[in-house]
């Protein structure tokens, strides 16, 4: 599935992963291929990603939003720093 994280300055990260956890306002919660069409508000904390290499990359952020759809993932978020 493809990842794209934005922040209001700047694209952060674009490519192809294995999964991505997000700190959802109602739990923390793992997206991966396949997953069903959704959106959801996130709250502060870890973003962590695993490419299709399995390097790890974790981000902390302060709140946002995903979009899942068509194994296509994109996070709008503010806040973010690099772990």
């Amino acid at each position: 599935m493809n990842l794209t994280i934005l922040t209001p300055e700047k694209e952060v990260f674009t490519g192809s992963v294995k999964s991505v956890k997000v700190p959802g306002t109602s739990g923390q919660f793992e997206v991966l291929a396949g997953h069903a069409a959704i959106v959801s508000s996130l709250t502060e904390g870890e973003v962590r990603v695993l490419d299709t290499s399995g390097q790890k990359i974790s981000y902390t952020i302060e709140r946002g939003f995903i979009e899942v759809f068509n194994d296509e993932v994109s996070l709008l978020v503010r806040g973010l720093q690099a772990q």
